[in-house]
């Protein structure tokens, strides 16, 4: 058994080799939210934009003897307007992550999902969690468990396609992407098998790419090649996956939650879709998981700038 955040070390010493990207921290206002963009920052993982009441923000930087004189600090005078600022810092480019702070997630999602104002792309936004599961050799992503509640059949296509392209930023080339279902067998009573398939045929016609697509797998045999071969699956993903996609968000937050609180498991989460990735924390993550969640966004900011680059040069 692997070290317990040896996974999650790599990613993080990942982005010390590259340039710390411009992120708006919203609402840092409690010793949480503003200690993990401090110690991101002193990692050399990103440059923080703090935004949000300027009185607050200092107070909070005094009370637990944080240095923040070397960011810049936007006042905002409550959360939605910091949301609504870090937005529009980042349809301007001058910032490209976002962080979430100390308010409520859907304060922040509601204004990045507003259609005028906006950081809405053509993709659907969804939710990944980057699982270090002490147990497993590699991290693997769990999707979607945080944002689409019961996605349809074209919400699958872009949550696979977003979490490909993540792995992908990961350093991944080929990911093995696991369409969850109850089994592993097609039955037409069973909605999220037939969406399974649907999806795998998708992947074959070049409606997803860059990963390598199996469904329906029961969750056993999607991640122990054991359990894959005593049921004789013969596939290139079973027991070997490196994206679990849930059939909805209650059986996905569930999955996850279970290896957190019976695996031992850490939880980085990112939300992707959007034009810049956005770091989503909880008060209850460890130190490490707070600094992999925002090492896994640069990663992806940084994807998304190279891929960029490409275009304007091809």
């Amino acid at each position: 058994m692997e070290r317990k955040h040896e996974k999650y070390d790599r990613l993080i010493a990942r982005c010390k080799a590259l340039t710390p990207l411009p992120t708006a921290i919203v609402h840092p206002c409690d010793e949480s939210s503003l200690r993990g963009a401090v110690e991101a920052a002193e990692m050399g993982i990103l440059q923080p934009i703090l935004v949000g009441p300027r009185e607050k923000i200092e107070a909070v930087a005094a009370q637990f003897k944080l240095d923040i004189s070397r960011y810049e600090l936007v006042d905002a005078p409550h959360s939605k307007a910091a949301a609504e600022v870090a937005v529009r810092l980042a349809r301007e480019g001058k910032a490209e992550m976002l962080m979430k702070g100390s308010l409520h997630t859907d304060e922040l999602m509601g204004a990045v999902v507003r259609s005028a104002t906006g950081l809405r792309t053509g993709r659907r936004i969804s939710h990944a969690f980057i699982m270090d599961v002490p147990k497993l050799d590699r991290a693997i992503v769990v999707t979607d468990a945080a944002i689409n509640i019961f996605p349809t059949l074209e919400d699958k296509m872009h949550i696979v396609q977003n979490a490909i392209d993540l792995c992908h930023a990961l350093g991944f080339p080929q990911p093995k992407v696991a369409i969850l279902s109850a089994m592993e067998t097609v039955n037409p009573t069973v909605p999220s098998t037939v969406e399974a398939a649907a999806l795998c045929k998708m992947a074959d016609r070049k409606q997803i790419t860059g990963g390598i697509l199996d469904g329906p797998l029961a969750l056993d045999n999607a991640i122990d090649l054991t359990s894959a071969r005593i049921k004789k699956i013969d596939s290139p993903v079973a027991g070997m996956a490196d994206i679990l996609v849930a059939p909805d968000l209650e059986a996905g937050n569930m999955l996850a939650k279970s290896l957190t609180f019976m695996a031992d498991a850490d939880a980085a989460g990112i939300v992707l879709g959007a034009r810049v990735p956005i770091i989503l924390t909880s008060r209850a993550d460890s130190v490490t998981t707070r600094l992999a969640s925002c090492a896994v966004a640069a990663l992806v900011a940084q994807a998304r700038r190279e891929n960029a680059n490409k275009a304007v040069t091809s």
